[in-house]
């Protein structure tokens, strides 16, 4: 299974669910996608996995917080991918990306065993 971590290197979560992958053993490319921007197709794939932009995007963080308030309503998906690519640490950490096409976003003991302990 090809599995792709996308988040920030000093994420305490990422570091989290990267010490996870190791401890069971799973195999993982780990990706800091503030150093690598994510292309604005594949956020938008997210997003539409996820269920829409506001779950994957983190509002409890500082970032969010700090916006402007005109900022905080992208009315679509080109203003989200643009917030985005401009505060990336606006995305939920970490990403994680299945090479069956399936994309979770969080860290969870629970959810990590149900995805990859099968």
């Amino acid at each position: 299974m090809n599995v792709i971590v996308y988040g920030l290197p000093t994420c305490d979560t990422c570091r989290k669910a990267r010490n996870w992958l190791d401890r069971f053993g799973v195999e993982y490319t780990f990706v800091d996608y503030r150093a690598n921007p994510i292309p604005a197709m594949t956020l938008k794939d997210w997003a539409k996995q996820l269920g829409g932009w506001e779950n994957l995007v983190n509002k409890s963080s500082t970032t969010w917080r700090n916006l402007l308030p005109q900022r905080k309503n992208p009315a679509s998906d080109p203003e989200w991918t643009l917030l985005l690519k401009e505060y990336p640490a606006l995305v939920r950490r970490p990403v994680v990306a299945r090479d069956n096409g399936e994309v979770s976003v969080g860290f969870g003991d629970n959810a990590f065993k149900k995805m990859f302990c099968k």
